[in-house]
Order: C-alpha cells, then structure tokens, then sequence
C-alpha cells in the first residue's frame, strides 16, 4: 500500500507540473529503479517478519562444511519449511549424486534421502535388465556376513562420481552416532552402492560367453558378474566344471548381459510348462550341456515341422503330435546340431555324449526378448 501511494503521488506531480517534469527527466532512470527496488525489499521484510515462523532460518549448507554434531542438535534448512510432497518431487529428480549431497543439509533431510523408493528407481534405471532377485538375495547374505564399513572404507582412494559417493556418505552418514550405521546394511541405497564400486559380485547370464567364442554362438550361460566403473564393463566368472577351473571373461558390455529368467541352478533341469502350446514358428530357448559334467547354457531356437508336414498352416497339425521338432538356424544343414526332437508328453533330459544334452525349455514371449537373440545373430552359418 506504501509503495502505491508514493507511485500515485510521483505521477501526479509529474503530470500537473510540466516545469517541475522537465527537470525530472534528467534524472537517471536508475535512481528510480533504486528507490522502487528499496520499496519493494522495506515491504518484503516487513511482512515476513510477521508471517514466517520465529525459528531461526539459515542458508542451505555447502557440503564441505563440517559433519554433523548430534548433540548439539542439527540447523533447519530452508528446504525444510517446503510442503512433504513439494520436497518429495525435488527428491525423486535428484540423481544419486544429489541425493547425498541432499541428505547433507540436515536431519530430516538425511531420513529421506536414504528412502528406499527413492534408491529403487535409481536401481531399476540403471540395474533392472542385469539383476534380479537372486542377485538382490546375494546382496543381503553378503551384507550381513561382513562389516558394513568394508564398503566404503576400503575404496577410500576412489575418484570421480563414486569417490565423492563414498566420500559423502563416509563423512555424513557413517558420523551420526556410534549405535547407528547410515545408510543402513539393508537398505536400497548400499544395495545400489555396493553395485556401483564393484565389491558386489552377483548371479546373471551372459550372451555369447568366453568373447564370442565360435562354441557359443547365441547362448547364454550362467556367471557370478562384478561391475568396473572405470572402463563401464564387467567381469564375468563361470562356474568350475570337471577338472575345469572356473572361466574369467573381463570387459563384458552391458548390452550382453541380462537377468536370471528362471529360478533354476545351471545344473539342474527346468521343468518346462510350455509345451504344450508350443506350434511351428514359435521362438524358444533350451537347456544344452556338452555333457553331464558341464553346467547348462539357454540356447536360441525355433519351433519347426514334422518331417510328414509340407508347411501349410492351413493343413499342419505338428502341433496335436507328441514329437516336438527344434531348430537351430545358425547351423548349417545337415550339420549334426541343426534339429533335435524332444517328447512333448514326457519330456525330461534327451541326447548323448556325441551331441550333447538337451534340457527345459522357455517359450519367448515379448518381442524385446526375441530381439536380444537376434541381435547376436552370427554373420556367417555356423558349421
């Protein structure tokens, strides 16, 4: 209201007084704007004061500051007067670098920022096509069978993103008590820290193991994986078999990397529950092992025609008979590994010690599924 009235008053004068207006206009327009900025800041003020609460407020902190003192009681933010689902949708922007810069700036601000549902989506962006949920189980036997401190102590020489990581929660979180451990040993957040620094090996399977060898052409085959930041691969050990020592493959690509799709230890068979409604053309993966001392590899196939079928869908019935035809493209015909056939009935392990044996199938569904395979498919038909 102060501000209107001077403003009104102002125009007036320079309105009815055409001598006193010329004058006027010599004076910079940069006064004016002074006068009008020290106004508006007097008026501010004047009604803060008297509408925000009596707390003492304090600017947001830099990181580097000192660590918390908890007995001295921790400083309000101004973040911490936003409305919880304003400060919520902040959060859920922050990437996890900002996170814990975030849940540096007080108190309440570090409960939430060590809030699973905020962790999981960082996980699942980054980590949902290569771990699963043995992979999360793995976490947690490891977590609870060593000292928590080995995360982050032990990589204290780190740089880049995850050693300001380390370093945050080394300093913020890890100095709020001695009874109590942030982030704590169950939560997503050193789940998803323990990912990123690499002391984390846990169950996936890689396509076309051991560099693409010519042996394993669309395959996939059980590993124990750990991630190197530094060159944003992984390192892939396959399990022991015969007299064979376990298998170190370095600098596996994301892209050949997935999920365990099924519960099911590589030397055990799968029970398939699709035979069933498995017809010519329908895409699949099947157990194969070189023999019985060898674990199980998925191995990409297709669904063909009896011998006795000319191929018309308008006639074909292979999908009534109890044989149920497998192809396997990438071979060359004639080759020995071209086509096996499996009982759809009483289907168990079927093959040999010259061809190999093969195991449970898993029908393909999704398209994103068919395109993994088939984007490892070889230039040339195998022999």
């Amino acid at each position: 209201m102060l501000l209107f009235l001077i403003t009104c008053s102002f125009s007036f004068i320079l309105f009815y007084s055409p001598l006193f207006a010329c004058e006027m206009r010599l004076l910079s327009l940069c006064f004016w704007k002074s006068i009008k900025n020290t106004l508006f800041s007097a008026t501010l003020s004047f009604f803060t004061t008297r509408m925000l609460p009596s707390k003492k407020i304090y600017a947001v902190p830099k990181v580097q500051r000192t660590a918390f003192d908890t007995n001295s009681g921790d400083q309000m933010s101004v973040l911490d007067y936003l409305p919880d689902l304003v400060l919520e949708t902040i959060l859920e922007k922050l990437p996890p670098k900002g996170l814990c810069r975030m849940g540096c700036v007080s108190k309440s601000l570090r409960g939430m920022c060590v809030s699973d549902h905020l962790w999981e989506r960082h996980v699942r962006s980054k980590w949902g096509r290569v771990v699963g949920t043995s992979a999360y189980r793995e976490w947690l036997c490891s977590a609870h069978s060593r000292n928590q401190d080995s995360i982050f102590f032990d990589r204290i020489g780190e740089k880049g993103f995850l050693g300001c990581l380390i370093a945050l929660v080394r300093s913020r979180f890890c100095s709020v008590g001695k009874d109590k451990i942030f982030p704590p040993v169950n939560s997503v957040m050193s789940w998803y820290i323990a990912l990123e620094s690499g002391k984390l090996w846990f169950p996936a399977q890689v396509y076309n193991r051991e560099n693409g060898h010519v042996g394993f052409m669309l395959s996939c085959y059980d590993a124990v994986v750990s991630y190197d930041r530094r060159t944003d691969t992984f390192l892939a050990r396959y399990p022991a078999h015969g007299t064979r020592t376990s298998a170190i493959e370095s600098g596996v690509t994301w892209d050949r990397l997935r999920a365990p799709l099924v519960d099911t230890s590589p030397h055990d068979l799968h029970i398939s529950d699709c035979l069933n409604e498995l017809r010519p053309g329908d895409q699949i993966e099947i157990q194969w092992r070189r023999n019985k001392e060898f674990p199980y590899g998925w191995w990409y196939g297709v669904v063909g025609h009896l011998e006795t079928c000319d191929g018309n869908a308008n006639y074909c019935r292979c999908h009534h008979s109890e044989s149920l035809v497998l192809e396997f493209n990438q071979y060359t015909r004639g080759c020995r590994w071209r086509t096996t056939i499996v009982n759809r009935r009483d289907h168990r392990e079927e093959g040999n010690e010259a061809d190999g044996f093969y195991g449970g199938i898993r029908k393909l569904c999704g398209d994103e599924e068919i395109s993994m395979w088939k984007q490892f498919w070889p230039d040339v038909v195998l022999e």
